[in-house]
């Protein structure tokens, strides 16, 4: 009989031991979402409105690269309302703008980008903002492009000097996880900026890469023996995280893509960015799983 009991007795904490154990596993998990659900986003989009888009110069009978860009910001936007709806209303503090550098000339183009610099916050979070933030982004940002097409004023893309003066006051934010999405070919090109020092540059056009040299199978000796690269900007970016999308390398170097990341890896890696993906152009349907997963997963 004091047998049995013991049985029973050492069988009930054993049973309460791992139930406990269980229970603070579950707790530690959950307690670890809701830390990660409660993050605040500051993600910031920088659209290349240099003739990368223009049907003219650049048509693409399977899909028109400006088509693509629309299907790339849809993803970011859903990505950014998904975030939202996973927080309770009282955590939410997360904002989504959209840049251009230089600003296009056309101030029907400026006055929207102004119209999708978006803070929802506890104080005016609410279903219906929530739920309309995909169609303004959609709609908004599909009449950008319509109206740089119609244009046809393409005056470059001034990505160095955006990083170089204007990155940290647009882009950065304390207490804020800041992501960056830019949607450019991989070239960068603008008439006002056009700086060399030894064999870096504030730009790159594949006119460049031919003339340095970087069209051969001995490119990445070259590359790192000689220092080609982009000019360094003296900036400490390690609080943001950065996706390139739409590397379109000229068909005229089979090692253009990889002279075009190497420039961009080695350029973020001096300015301490510790997580950044450059991804080539691709269907919108292809990168959207690579899109949300930079900007929903954790690390």
């Amino acid at each position: 009989m004091k047998k049995t009991i013991l049985r029973i007795t050492m069988s009930l904490l054993l049973i309460f031991f791992f139930s406990c154990k269980e229970e603070t596993k579950n707790e530690e998990k959950e307690t670890s979402t809701k830390s990660s659900v409660s993050e605040n986003y500051n993600i910031s989009i920088l659209v290349d409105l240099s003739d990368r888009i223009s049907l003219k110069k650049n048509p693409n009978p399977t899909m028109e690269i400006y088509q693509r860009d629309l299907g790339y910001i849809k993803s970011v936007s859903e990505a950014f309302t998904q975030h939202l709806k996973s927080k309770r209303m009282r955590q939410i503090d997360d904002k989504m703008q959209l840049f251009f550098n230089p600003e296009p000339e056309n101030s029907e183009i400026n006055s929207i980008s102004k119209e999708l610099r978006i803070t929802v916050d506890k104080d005016n979070a609410s279903k219906k903002l929530l739920n309309s933030i995909n169609e303004t982004y959609s709609s908004k940002t599909s009449k950008i492009y319509d109206s740089a097409i119609k244009d046809d004023k393409y005056i470059g893309s001034d990505i160095w000097n955006f990083f170089d003066s204007k990155i940290q006051d647009q882009c950065i934010d304390k207490n804020y996880r800041n992501i960056l999405i830019i949607l450019t070919d991989g070239y960068m090109f603008y008439e006002g900026t056009q700086i060399k020092d030894g064999n870096l540059s504030s730009y790159l056009t594949p006119q460049l890469i031919k003339q340095n040299g970087l069209n051969n199978n001995d490119w990445q000796k070259k590359f790192e023996k000689e220092n080609f690269g982009f000019i360094k900007i003296d900036k400490d970016l390690s609080n943001l995280e950065v996706l390139v999308l739409g590397i379109n390398p000229s068909k005229n170097n089979p090692f253009e893509e990889k002279v075009i990341k190497a420039y961009w890896s080695k350029w973020f890696s001096e300015m301490k960015i510790k997580h950044f993906e450059i991804k080539n152009a691709d269907l919108p349907s292809n990168t959207d799983k690579i899109i949300k997963d930079f900007i929903l997963e954790k690390e």
